[in-house]
């Protein structure tokens, strides 16, 4: 694999998150938590657009609509157009919030939203609330509005992937400092046999993470500085060492899927809430479509 990290757009974020990448737009879709926004990119252009919320955006999600998105907010999973902004539609409402806040979320291969929640520590004006991380959950919202709790007592729901034979499902929590795999049943989407995948590894903690073709998990580690590439059975595959500290997900995108997209959060290295840009050799499975109705 070939090694060419750069830095794409220095966007500022507080917390950049929930990368996505949109074949059809050409473009990647981000959120900034603290900042309550969405960004999209379009690399071919060069050019960067923003969209503000009234509260925290978590992770951005495609549907089977290319001009619609699946977005997690603090409180809510919505569906939302650019063309329409600020107008959304509301999926799921969090009936823990404000004192919980969803997180993580990413769409299955059957077409469902996964999320999961954590300690809410973002104020009403973005600012860092100091919280104890503790009883997170695990959901799966339905196309249908059907939801189901599928793990409790998480510190912060963190990295949701697919295996690209649809057969494992990972899952993280990085007060734990831990990465499970279970297995995953397409026909049901039902998850099962929760074993760990890597554990109390020495870089950072695992915040989120995107599956490439070959069925490797490629983790952004936080307060690490790296991101890592994580086989099947746990072994370390690969470090790639980054400029900032604090990565915080990474999604594959464009034209051939081989472009790793990274998020960041402030910290004290310059050009830190930036995204940044690793061109591999291998692609990355193409991300779910949450399913309309």
């Amino acid at each position: 694999m070939k090694e060419d990290l750069r830095c794409a757009v220095p966007a500022g974020d507080i917390c950049g998150e929930g990368a996505v990448w949109h074949a059809a737009h050409n473009a990647l879709y981000w959120a900034d938590i603290n900042r309550f926004l969405v960004h999209r990119f379009h690399p071919a252009a060069g050019t960067v657009e923003s969209w503000h919320f009234d509260e925290p955006v978590t992770a951005v999600n495609l549907t089977t609509d290319d001009d619609t998105f699946a977005l997690t907010l603090a409180s809510r999973a919505v569906l939302w157009s650019p063309r329409t902004h600020p107008e959304f539609k509301a999926v799921y409402t969090l009936a823990g919030a404000p004192a919980m806040r969803l997180n993580e979320a990413r769409v299955d291969p059957r077409g469902s939203l996964w999320a999961g929640t954590m300690r809410n520590n973002v104020g009403p004006r973005g600012e860092h609330l100091d919280v104890q991380f503790a009883g997170g959950v695990l959901y799966r919202v339905d196309p249908d509005g059907h939801v189901t709790e599928w793990k409790h007592d998480i510190g912060i729901s963190n990295t949701m992937a697919w295996s690209p034979d649809q057969k494992t499902f990972y899952f993280g929590d990085s007060e734990a400092n831990v990465l499970w795999a279970f297995d995953y049943d397409a026909q049901t989407g039902s998850i099962a046999n929760e074993r760990t995948l890597l554990v109390n590894f020495g870089r950072g903690l695992p915040d989120g993470s995107a599956m490439d073709a070959e069925g490797f998990l490629w983790n952004a580690r936080y307060d690490g500085g790296c991101v890592v590439r994580i086989a099947p059975d746990g072994r370390v595959d690969r470090v790639v060492e980054l400029t900032i500290s604090r990565p915080t997900t990474c999604a594959f995108g464009g034209p051939d899927r081989k472009t790793l997209y990274i998020t960041s959060a402030r910290s004290a290295e310059q050009f830190s809430g930036s995204l940044f840009a690793l061109e591999l050799e291998v692609s990355g499975v193409p991300d779910a479509q949450f399913r309309l109705a």
